[in-house]
């Protein structure tokens, strides 16, 4: 009587036995590990993934592997590399037939990866390995396998499963009416079905929304590709796509060159369009895609993207050449699109950016971006933990509008910075010193180059009765040259030209008193006055100074303590001041809200430091404020003012209002600025608003549109409406910009968009443009 191993009947408990595999059993039960999961690519397509899954239920040797490595007596190494634990209600091994059979709920495990069936046998004559009744691989990630029936043979290089189903990743589902493996390499399923989507709950047998069919695929380890034959996806069980052939690499292939998906549709400017890419994976580093797009209205266009990789860095440039006919910019174009960077040591790195192209126009129509400014520039910057940073680089910059004058476009050659921030002295302040320089040319305007240092000082200290005082100094020192200082954009006083230089020392001390009380069950209150004295010598209008970086200047309630309200170093706030707010906030215990700010600056001087209209011209600067109401989770207001300080007068006023309300959220906002001194010469005026609305459980719609007051027009508008179940994503997105190139008068190229998008969930997204 053959001997038999019995264990507990029923459900395996834990800790369930286990043991070696005895030589007879290890190329059995031994499960062979896969190969470490790659990325992977969206155009490789589900089906790959499937074989790749199918093999592993094959519980094959890996391609290569001997017939005789791991078999009884020929052998001292079973397939795998870590040890198997088994458990079976028996075992038995009858010497005379020399088979191996493991009945009743056979569990075979390595690792994470699990193997079950009711019956298991091995001839030890053949070679040949069974596996019957509800065989199941069960993989790390939580992927199972299920099979009516596997067999082994050829040193487990050659297999057949007979009923294969899979529960995957991402809900998917795998069905196919058999595999089979031949000579450990080719793995062929017959009568593949896959879909990532639900069965109907009432009617099981209806298709799914949509579901891949293949007769034959075929994955063939050698040469890493899978391989399909009269393949086709089913919507609803309808055929839409359908091709006798198809190929590409596998999933745990390197990359391989081929055809990517094409992208089509129709614009103003194209017509019909059909852009093909190819992809070339050049070596390990490097690869390239090149694109064909022909249009009906247009000579076709080719373009192309070349990418590399080193031990220290990565290069990639991004160019096309074509041309346009039917705009202002009739003719040949083209342009680059390229950046690098490099690690030099363990404190240094190194980059560059070169960016330009034939015109605005071209780059739209032809789908390679709406820039209104390209920027070149090639940099080096060191990082010395969060204390010190040093960049020194140089900037090209193009305009693509008409309206940007190429004379008046800047080139830095070069630019520097550097500052350092040294630990917290013995009293709890902190001292920082930067320095920076830089040297800007034009064709036609000023040319600057300029030097400077700021060294800061900060000290905080807390008070018995809870105030908080802060001591704050700057101290600047600035010298340079400029040349044609009473051209654009600076329009300063002609007799500044030649060399310069400046210094200046301002301090502050600042007063805060938070006082906070408890309002019982509505939550806490605060109260916080705020003064700050400032003072430093006066600087006057400072127009025989270049300046290059304090154009655009705004005061708000952001920058009203600021020591130097400018946001550069070519303006220098001086004179003596005095800076007050009151905040006050409302803390609700269910997480709301309500906290507002008002406040004012006041100036002992009535020099010409800042430019009218700017809101600190005069003594008396206009009043800033914020306010942010959000008593309850489904509402939120955040707004800013500037009001004049003589008629209460709107200057500024910016805020955006939301209201959830569960499947919908609605929001609005408004925006009014005066025109900005050097910047714009006239007011804005406009509102926005916007709203998304879950229909249903699978359906929603998103509405968003601005419009001008000022100039009686839209200015953009954004509509959407996006389906998603568990496996299907269908999108739809018009656009619509008014923005006029203001020398034409006329539309922006690409103003106009029709997008849509469709995604098979676990296999990708398929785009269409239509204008």
């Amino acid at each position: 009587m053959p001997p038999t191993a019995p264990s507990r009947p029923g459900t395996l408990p834990p800790p369930r036995p286990r043991g070696k595999l005895p030589p007879a059993l290890r190329p059995v039960l031994q499960p062979v590990a896969l190969a470490p999961a790659r990325p992977r690519r969206a155009r490789h397509g589900a089906l790959a993934l499937l074989l790749a899954l199918a093999a592993g239920v094959l519980v094959l040797a890996p391609a290569g592997t001997s017939a005789q490595q791991g078999l009884p007596g020929l052998g001292n190494r079973a397939v795998g590399d870590g040890p198997v634990t088994f458990t079976a209600e028996e075992v038995e091994y009858d010497q005379r037939s020399n088979v191996v059979t493991a009945r009743g709920r056979v569990e075979a495990w390595q690792g994470d990866r699990v193997l079950r069936a009711d019956e298991f046998t091995y001839d030890r004559d053949t070679g040949i390995a069974t596996a019957t009744g509800n065989v199941a691989l069960i993989e790390p990630d939580g992927q199972t396998l299920f099979a009516d029936r596997v067999e082994l043979a050829g040193g487990m290089r050659d297999a057949a499963i007979e009923g294969l189903r899979g529960l995957l990743t991402s809900n998917a589902r795998l069905a196919a009416a058999g595999a089979r493996r031949t000579g450990g390499t080719v793995t062929d399923l017959a009568r593949v079905v896959y879909s990532s989507c639900d069965l109907c709950a009432e009617d099981p047998t209806r298709p799914p929304l949509w579901q891949l069919r293949a007769r034959i695929a075929t994955l063939d380890s050698v040469e890493q590709r899978v391989r399909y034959r009269d393949a086709a996806v089913e919507f609803g069980g309808w055929p839409l796509l359908y091709t006798p052939y198809f190929s590409h690499a596998s999933p745990d292939a390197p990359r391989a060159s081929g055809f990517l998906s094409p992208t089509f549709g129709t614009t103003r400017f194209l017509g019909a369009f059909l852009e093909v890419p190819y992809y070339w994976a050049i070596d390990d580093h490097s690869d390239a895609t090149i694109s064909v797009t022909a249009s009906s209205e247009q000579v076709p266009n080719l373009g192309g993207v070349y990418r590399r990789r080193f031990n220290n860095g990565e290069v990639s440039f991004e160019g096309s050449l074509g041309s346009l006919e039917g705009t202002d910019a009739d003719g040949f174009g083209g342009h680059i699109f390229s950046r690098g960077r490099f690690t030099l040591d363990e404190n240094w790195r190194a980059g560059f950016a070169l960016n330009r192209a034939s015109s605005r126009e071209y780059v739209q129509a032809w789908r390679y971006g709406a820039p209104r400014v390209l920027t070149s520039t090639a940099y080096a910057e060191g990082f010395w933990g969060p204390e010190g940073y040093a960049r020194i680089d140089t900037l090209l910059y193009q305009g693509l509008d008409a309206a940007n004058s190429t004379a008046l476009t800047p080139f830095v050659l070069p630019r520097f910075f550097a500052d350092y921030v040294f630990p917290n002295d013995s009293l709890g302040g902190r001292f920082s010193i930067d320095a920076s320089a830089y040297s800007l040319f034009r064709s036609a305007g000023t040319d600057t180059r300029r030097a400077g240092t700021r060294a800061a000082y900060e000290l905080p200290l807390v008070g018995d009765l809870g105030e908080i005082w802060t001591f704050r100094t700057h101290a600047d020192l600035i010298g340079g040259w400029v040349d044609g200082l009473a051209l654009a954009p600076t329009y300063g006083d002609a007799a500044g030209d030649g060399f310069y230089g400046r210094a200046h020392l301002r301090s502050a001390l600042d007063w805060r008193l938070p006082l906070v009380r408890g309002a019982g069950e509505y939550g806490s209150q605060l109260i916080e006055p705020r003064v700050q004295f400032v003072t430093g010598p006066s600087t006057g209008s400072q127009v025989r100074f270049p300046n290059e970086d304090s154009l655009d200047f705004e005061f708000t309630d952001a920058n009203l303590f600021s020591l130097n309200r400018f946001p550069g170093r070519d303006r220098l706030e001086g004179g003596t001041r005095v800076d007050y707010a009151m905040r006050s906030a409302w803390l609700f215990p269910n997480g709301g809200q309500v906290e507002g700010l008002v406040g004012q600056s006041v100036r002992m001087a009535t020099d010409e430091t800042f430019a009218e209209g700017s809101g600190l011209e005069g003594r008396r600067s206009d009043y800033v404020g914020r306010l942010r109401l959000a008593p309850v989770p489904w509402f939120e207001m955040v707004g800013r003012a500037r009001l004049d300080k003589e008629s209460g007068e709107g200057r500024l006023w910016d805020g955006t209002a939301t209201v959830y309300g569960g499947p919908f959220s609605l929001s609005g906002g408004y925006l009014l600025t005066n025109p900005a001194p050097n910047v714009t010469t006239r007011k804005r005026e406009e509102y926005s608003l916007g709203a998304n609305v879950r229909v249903n459980e699978y359906w929603r719609v998103g509405l968003f549109g601005r419009y001008d007051i000022g100039l009686d027009r839209p200015v953009s508008a954004q509509l959407s409406a996006t389906y998603e179940d568990e496996c299907f994503i269908f999108e739809t997105r018009f656009v619509r910009s008014w923005a006029e190139d203001p020398t034409t008068l006329a539309d922006y190229t690409g103003g106009t968009l029709l997008l849509f998008r469709i995604g098979l969930k676990t296999i990708g997204d398929f785009g269409l443009r239509a204008l």
